[in-house]
Formats: C-alpha cells, structure tokens, sequence
C-alpha cells in the first residue's frame, strides 16, 4: 500500500501543471507580500517619514512608546499628540492616516475634527483587556494568506479532479486493478488526494509566515485585533483575540477548508468520466455559497457560512456571534471538514470500484 501511495502522490505532484500551478501561487505570494510591504506608509508626527522598511521601523518605534494595556490615558495621550496640525478641508478626522497606532485610536476616539469624542476604553470594549502595538503587518499578512488560499483551493480542485475521472479508460489504472485489486487501488488516490492538498496548503501557509516573519518580525502577535488601524475597523473579527490567535485560527480554518474541498472534488471526480465536467460541478459548489444572497441576520447565514469557502476568507465565520460557552462559532469547521471529507472517502471508493474493470 506504502508503494500504491506513493505512486500516486508522484502522479499528482509531478505533473507538469502541478508544478506550475504551485510555483505560480508561490509567485503571487510573494507579489502580494512584496506589495503590501512597499507600500505600507508611516509618519511619527514629527518629522520622520517613509514607505516600505522605513516605514514599518516608525510605526514600531510609535508602537514602542504606547505599547502595552490600552487605558484612557493612554488614549487621550496618543489623541494629543497626533491631533491635526492643518485644516483638513472636510475630511473625516476619523480617516486619517499617519502611522497604524495614530489611525487604530482616531478611528474608535476621534470625531470629524480630530478631537476626543468622548468615549472611554470601556465604553467601546467594555470590560476586555486591550493589549496594543505593532499590529499592521500581522494583519495584512492574514488577510494576504486568505486572498491567495481562495485561489489556491481552485488549483487543488483542478490538481485532484483528474485522480478518479481520468482514469477509468486508463492502462495503469487497469494493471494497478488487476495487482492490488479495486479497494486498494481507491484508497490510495484518495489518501494520496488527500495529503497533497494538505502538502500545497501548509507549503503556501508557511511562506507566507515566514516572510512575514522576515519583513515584520515578531512585534504584534500577543497584541489585540481590536485597536488596528482604519482600514480593519469596518468587517473585521469583532471579538478580543491576538494577531497569533487570529493566525492559530486561520491555519486551522484553512486546512478544515481544503480538507473539505477535497471530500467535495473526490466525489464528483468519482461520479464524473469527464475531468472539466468534475472540476466545473466542484468549483461551483466551491463558489457559489458566498454569492448568495442570504443576510447575515438570516439564521441561514450560519450554515451557510459554514462551507469550505467561508473557512479560507476565515473573517466571516469567525465574525459569527460566539456560542455561550465563549468558543468561536468557527470551531464547527473542524467537524464540517470530518463529515464532508468521510462522506468523500466512502462515496468516492464506493462509486468509483464499481466502474472498475474486474
């Protein structure tokens, strides 16, 4: 079985097209990384300014200063010292931007001039304890891993589509049949299906952390989501969770969703003799959760909002109301991603021995 296995990883793994595809996810990674690394901006207030490394070494050292518990003195402090210096000709104060923790307190304390608005810590987080710091790099890198896991799980659909539909004409699969018989045969695609999506995830994942860890270091990760600037205000996580907790989740949450995919692709790759017909039925089943339009106030939403789509964007599912015992409503992933890949595991061996040649 160890030498079926085998076989069929390398099947999958070295296709000309496997290749590509990952070296071209690789790439968009990296671009996407790149980007948002170059175009970050930050000014202390003073007189230091800059883009790109510059500016992440001035949002760190104003980290620095305000780093820790988040108290209304604090905030007033940092209200203080940012407030406008030059008209802003209409703008809301509330949008400006000078470095992450001047933006992360004028968007939650500042009214349209710049001034206090007079709401204290508890008042907008009530009794939670809000750790600050440098939080912005963490956070686009989260949203970074999302945007290319939504694209990656398509190439996992087309990557695996063909471990079943393409082959049932095919020699190998005949002589494979005829030396470990059907069952075998089945269970090696799918646990082989099953370990590259896994292997292409955590590949992806790990890039993007580990650039991440080079380009931002570790700063951010045991500080709070919820004073992040302007830009993650507005349908972001609403609860008081960690960049590292958020990130903990993330990878999760991406593994229950490829995981889920697969249960998913295996079945139609089983059903269907055609390889387009299999991808095309799987991606729509992928895609077209989240663009139905179903309210989030609908008590359809949570179960909708429980599809393999919704695990890789992660910031719906784990914006979901949590259940009264303080878990994230995210966690019903984890046995979503069991059912669908089990119910993929027996019908695909299922369907598939029975269009076998004895």
């Amino acid at each position: 079985m160890k030498n079926l296995i085998k076989f069929e990883l390398q099947k999958i793994l070295t296709k000309r097209f496997t290749m590509i595809s990952i070296a071209a996810v690789l790439l968009l990674s990296f671009v996407l990384s790149y980007a948002t690394f170059h175009n970050m901006y930050a000014f202390d207030g003073k007189s230091n300014e800059g883009k790109g490394r510059t500016a992440i070494e001035i949002d760190k050292s104003v980290a620095e200063k305000y780093e820790g518990v988040l108290t209304d003195e604090k905030m007033q402090q940092i209200m203080t010292d940012f407030k406008p210096t030059h008209d802003l000709h209409g703008m809301n104060a509330q949008y400006l931007y000078q470095n992450a923790i001047q933006s992360s307190a004028f968007a939650r304390f500042s009214d349209m001039k710049g001034n206090w608005n007079g709401a204290s810590v508890s008042d907008l987080f009530g009794n939670e304890e809000i750790k600050i710091g440098y939080v912005n790099g963490w956070l686009n890198t989260s949203q970074n891993i999302a945007k290319v896991l939504i694209s990656l799980s398509l190439v996992i659909i087309l990557i695996i589509t063909p471990i079943f539909s393409d082959e049932y004409s095919g020699v190998d699969n005949i002589i494979l049949t005829s030396k470990y018989g059907k069952t075998k045969c089945a269970t090696a695609k799918i646990i082989a299906s099953i370990l590259s999506a896994l292997f292409i995830t955590i590949l992806i994942v790990a890039f993007h952390l580990i650039l991440a860890f080079v380009l931002y270091g570790k700063e951010g990760l045991n500080c709070s989501i919820l004073f992040a600037p302007q830009e993650f205000v507005e349908g972001y996580i609403p609860f008081n969770l960690t960049c590292g907790t958020v990130l903990k989740y993330q990878i999760i949450l991406a593994l229950s969703g490829v995981i889920s995919v697969t249960g998913i692709t295996l079945i139609l790759s089983a059903i269907c003799k055609s390889q387009m017909i299999a991808f095309a039925v799987s991606a729509a089943i992928y895609v077209v959760p989240i663009i139905l339009p179903i309210p989030e106030t609908s008590s359809l939403y949570r179960i909708i909002v429980l599809m393999p789509l919704y695990h890789l964007q992660y910031i719906s599912i784990m914006s979901v109301e949590q259940m009264k015992n303080s878990i994230l409503y995210a966690i019903w992933a984890i046995p979503i991603a069991i059912i669908l890949i089990t119910f993929g595991i027996v019908v695909s061996r299922r369907v598939f021995a029975k269009h076998q040649v004895s």
